[in-house]
């Protein structure tokens, strides 16, 4: 396992064709590479404005030659580039649709992961959605095992529930991996706070990686907070930006990682007489 690299964040806009889109992507995980980053992280639905109609036209069935073009443009830029990447796009199974996280390695497909928890809020004269209205629900919670240790990956509102958090933690993960798409009332209010929590509980190098924020005149068209961020598992910020489009690196220390988990043994502390996380799968 390598100990030492950069891992990046992708924060890109997104536009009104896919093509566009992705071709836009393509070129800043190519500066990403270039700048000598192995890890590259996208965000939420990465290929799509997070509109229902956008959705369901951008959506891929990955069983299915032919209706895979973001997961095989992403296999082609991690083979030709050496570099594993990982972000969600929508999924669709049948009749139904799934916001999931696709983690690619040097060309390969090496998992996927459904949302579970779906952003079903209402709070009064600021936002309410129901994304249940879109996507259903996955039932399983993903961890990917790589050369760059142990990855534990959520989806944007997944990342208020910190039981799925601690599953993955004590399952060996070094790293919490959130593509995430907050608004611009909760995102302020809660998502660079979050992050922080996610790391300082879990000791977990902590991504979490939005679009680029819609600057357009559509009033119909989500607009994202944007400010991707990466952490470590002090929670201390290594890199952040802001709204627009951006690229931003780091580079990652397991070492430190383990120093971390030794000075503060948390995980050795828990009081499992008392308590305990029940994990069901």
């Amino acid at each position: 396992m390598l100990k030492k690299f950069k891992v990046a964040c992708i924060q890109n806009a997104i536009t009104a064709t896919k093509t566009q889109t992705l071709a836009l992507i393509q070129d800043q995980i190519k500066e990403a590479a270039k700048q000598g980053s192995k890890v590259c992280i996208l965000g939420e639905c990465f290929n799509s404005y997070y509109v229902k109609a956008q959705l369901q036209s951008n959506a891929e069935d990955f069983q299915k030659i032919g209706e895979r073009e973001t997961i095989d443009l992403m296999s082609e830029i991690s083979k030709t580039l050496g570099i594993m990447i990982i972000g969600s796009i929508p999924e669709k199974s049948g009749d139904k649709m799934y916001n999931t996280a696709i983690c690619l390695n040097n060309g390969q497909l090496l998992a996927t992961y459904r949302k579970t928890h779906l952003f079903d809020i209402d709070i009064p004269g600021k936002i309410t959605y129901k994304e249940s209205l879109t996507f259903s629900a996955g039932n399983n919670y993903t961890i990917v095992e790589t050369e760059y240790g142990k990855f534990g990956i959520g989806i944007c509102y997944d990342i208020r529930f910190p039981e799925l958090a601690q599953v993955m933690r004590e399952k060996g993960c070094h790293f919490l991996i959130y593509p995430g798409s907050f608004n611009l009332t909760t995102g302020p209010l809660h998502w660079e706070l979050l992050l922080k929590a996610r790391a300082v509980d879990y000791q977990c190098y902590v991504a979490g990686v939005s679009s680029a924020r819609y600057l357009g005149d559509d009033e119909s068209v989500y607009k994202a907070w944007g400010h991707s961020t990466l952490l470590d598992p002090m929670a201390k910020i290594l890199a952040t930006c802001e709204h627009d489009p951006a690229v931003i690196i780091s580079e990652i220390d397991l070492d430190y990682l383990e120093q971390v988990r030794q000075q503060i043994p948390v995980s050795q502390q828990r009081r499992n007489d008392i308590y305990e996380l029940i994990c069901k799968k």
